[in-house]
């Protein structure tokens, strides 16, 4: 958390503004104000802030979790992990500087305004770099892309044969899903978390394929889900079919909801919807 359809709502906000807001697009940089060194991957943070100041703001980009932000000719990437945020604030001339609890970094603009990253756990990261390949490279296939074909994400999973929970929450497999995404996806295709990804047939990729976008347009339509402090403003969660609802009836059949552990993560699923069958590797 963060999950894709979290970043792409924050990218959009920054990308428009809004009643409250401006546009990040076409912001001068002024100055830069580091509050918490680890956050800063690369370079260090005196060169990051050296090399940021004067320069324009000419795009916003969103690749799996990860955000680039374009500098003329750099980019600002952050990856938010598991409570970073990215928003716009009004910093008065006038007034002290008084960082708000947990800011970790502040690109304060020309006009007054401000890109702050917040991050209450310290586990965001951001990285200044001419070549976003050498951050993001290693990233899977977006799944909203229509490259993605059924066939191709079909052959993606025979040639692997891992559990699905844990392959499709890789992000070298795929970009983007993280563990509210992936229970959903899963129960609504109707395959069980610890499923071989290498005995599924063509039929069963190609709806688990449609479900993983059903979710997450559904997820981005509702900026999101808000389900702690973390992340604010989204409705997803009052859509939730499995995702931390252990315990309680199915919402298709009435069967509890149970909760295992795959991959150290909690995993929420329908035994009833999602039977196991005899190619998995529990």
């Amino acid at each position: 958390m963060p999950e894709l359809p979290e970043v792409e709502t924050i990218r959009r906000g920054l990308l428009t503004g809004d009643a409250s807001t401006p546009p990040l697009l076409g912001q001068r940089a002024a100055s830069v104000s580091i509050l918490w060194e680890r956050s800063i991957a690369s370079p260090s943070p005196r060169e990051l802030a050296e090399r940021i100041s004067g320069k324009t703001v000419r795009g916003i980009e969103r690749r799996g979790k990860f955000l680039l932000i374009q500098l003329e000719e750099e980019f600002l990437i952050f990856h938010l992990r598991m409570s970073g945020d990215l928003s716009m604030r009004f910093l008065p001339p006038e007034q002290p500087f008084q960082p708000a609890a947990h800011d970790r970094l502040i690109l304060t603009f020309a006009s007054g305004w401000a890109l702050v990253f917040n991050d209450t756990r310290k586990f965001g990261r951001a990285w200044l770099t001419m070549d976003p390949r050498s951050v993001i490279g290693s990233l899977g296939p977006e799944p909203l892309d229509e490259a993605l074909t059924p066939e191709i994400f079909h052959a993606m999973l025979r040639v692997r044969s891992r559990q699905l929970k844990p392959l499709l929450m890789d992000q070298r497999f795929l970009a983007g899903l993280g563990n509210i995404y992936t229970d959903e996806a899963l129960f609504c295709a109707g395959l069980h978390p610890l499923r071989l990804s290498s005995s599924l047939t063509q039929s069963e990729a190609a709806a688990l394929l449609a479900a993983i976008r059903q979710n997450l347009l559904q997820g981005i339509l509702e900026h999101g889900s808000s389900i702690d402090w973390v992340y604010r403003g989204g409705s997803f969660q009052n859509h939730f079919q499995v995702y931390q609802r252990s315990g309680q009836s199915c919402l298709r059949c009435g069967a509890p909801i149970q909760k295992i552990t795959v991959g150290q993560r909690g995993t929420h699923f329908c035994p009833v919807c999602q039977p196991k069958g005899q190619q998995e590797n529990v």
